[in-house]
């Protein structure tokens, strides 16, 4: 039986570089995977279904929130997202560390359910260097910037409700801080593993 893996809740403004800098863990780590979360958006330009979000329509979510299917779920600028409650169960008991990448809301409904899970908020260095990277998207234009901007402000002032915070100023020395909390979560929960724990009756017998 496989020892069950941990949750990691990720969180952070947009524009601060949470997608990319997941994209890099999970390619630097075995074992660990990025949630999919259901989304009743748009799907984007290279974008695809069950690969960046699972695209569902408005009446398909709302069965899926009747059936009480979410582990978590909000409502983002009229779009709803939501997290596969059975998935990431099945996920986490299969041995597998799962990166749920979602915002303060959805993590406080995580962590009521499943209060064992580690919470990482990732910061910007600036004002200005959030604001650049929200342009230099060029999927925006000034008025939805500026309630990017505005959202972006609550969602960091949230960051106290996590355990680690990671500012991402240059982008490797972010990268090596989440693999260390990754791997330094992992070493703790290895003492409970049966394995270390018959080496240490051996080692103190």
């Amino acid at each position: 039986m496989a020892f069950p893996g941990s949750l990691f809740i990720i969180a952070a403004a947009s524009g601060a570089g949470k997608t990319s800098l997941l994209r890099s863990l999970v390619s630097g780590l075995d074992n660990v995977q990025v949630s999919v979360s259901h989304t009743t958006r748009a799907m984007r330009a290279g974008e695809e279904d069950g690969v960046h979000y699972h695209f569902v329509t408005e009446a398909e979510f709302e069965e899926m929130v009747e059936g009480g299917k979410f582990l978590e779920q909000a409502n983002v600028f009229g779009n709803l997202y939501g997290t596969s409650q059975r998935w990431v169960e099945e996920k986490l008991a299969s041995g597998t560390d799962i990166l749920l990448e979602i915002d303060w809301q959805g993590a406080q409904q995580v962590r009521r359910l499943l209060p064992d899970s580690v919470g990482i908020f990732i910061l910007p260095p600036s004002r200005d260097t959030l604001r650049q990277r929200l342009e230099g998207r060029g999927q925006d234009g000034p008025e939805i910037i500026a309630a990017r901007m505005e959202k972006a402000t609550n969602e960091m002032s949230h960051y106290a409700e996590f355990d680690y915070l990671v500012i991402n100023d240059d982008f490797n020395h972010a990268l090596l801080d989440l693999t260390a909390i990754i791997r330094s979560t992992r070493l703790k929960k290895a003492l409970n593993r049966p394995e270390v724990q018959n080496l240490i009756t051996e080692l103190l017998s």
